[in-house]
C-alpha cells in the first residue's frame, strides 16, 4: 500500500464507499430531506435551521464544512475543495439575508453541488494531485470567518434598522 500523500489523506481506499455514503446522508439531510409531493423540489435542514436568528447560518456552514473536511480527507485536489468552498461560501453569505436569503437557501442546494464534485474526484482519484494540509488548513479557517461574519452581519443589520427606526 502506497504512503498517504498528506495527513489528512487517511481514509483507506476500502473505506471510502461508507464515508461517501455518510456524506452524501449528511447533504441530503441539509439540501433536500423532504421532497414537496409532486415536484422535483426538496426542503432540508440547511434552509430551516438558517431561519433561527444569527446562529442558523453559521451552524449551516459548520455542518457544510464537514463534507469538506471529509472530501480532503479523502484526498481531494485543492482545485476541487477550492470549488467546494466558493459554494458553501455563496450559500452561507447569500443565506445571511432575512427573507431573500432564506429563499435562496431553498434553491440553492451547496452540499449537493459539493457531492458531485467529491464523486467526480472519486472517480479518477489517481489522476488528480490531493490538497496539502496547509491548504486544508486555511480553507477551514476561511470558512469559520465566513461564519464569523454570518453572526455578525444580522447583528449590523438589526443595529442600523433599529438606529434608522429609532433616529439614533
Amino acid at each position: 500500500m502506497s504512503k498517504p500523500l498528506s495527513r489528512f489523506y487517511t481514509i483507506e481506499p476500502e473505506v471510502r464507499a461508507p464515508t461517501l455514503r455518510r456524506l452524501r446522508y449528511l447533504s441530503r439531510l441539509l439540501d433536500k430531506a423532504v421532497i414537496i409531493p409532486g415536484t422535483n423540489l426538496g426542503i432540508g435542514l440547511d434552509p430551516i435551521i438558517g431561519l433561527i436568528p444569527i446562529g442558523g447560518d453559521f451552524l449551516g456552514v459548520m455542518l457544510s464544512a464537514y463534507i469538506i473536511l471529509e472530501a480532503a480527507r479523502l484526498g481531494t485536489p485543492a482545485a476541487t475543495l477550492g470549488r467546494m468552498v466558493v459554494n458553501i461560501i455563496i450559500d452561507g453569505l447569500v443565506g445571511a439575508f432575512p427573507v431573500l436569503g432564506d429563499l435562496f437557501d431553498f434553491a440553492w442546494t451547496a452540499n449537493e453541488y459539493n457531492i458531485k464534485l467529491l464523486e467526480e474526484y472519486l472517480k479518477f482519484p489517481s489522476q488528480r494531485k490531493s490538497a496539502d494540509g496547509w491548504f486544508i488548513f486555511v480553507v477551514l479557517i476561511g470558512l469559520l470567518l465566513v461564519s464569523i461574519v454570518l453572526v455578525a452581519l444580522p447583528v449590523l443589520l438589526i443595529r442600523l434598522l433599529w438606529g434608522v427606526l429609532t433616529g439614533n
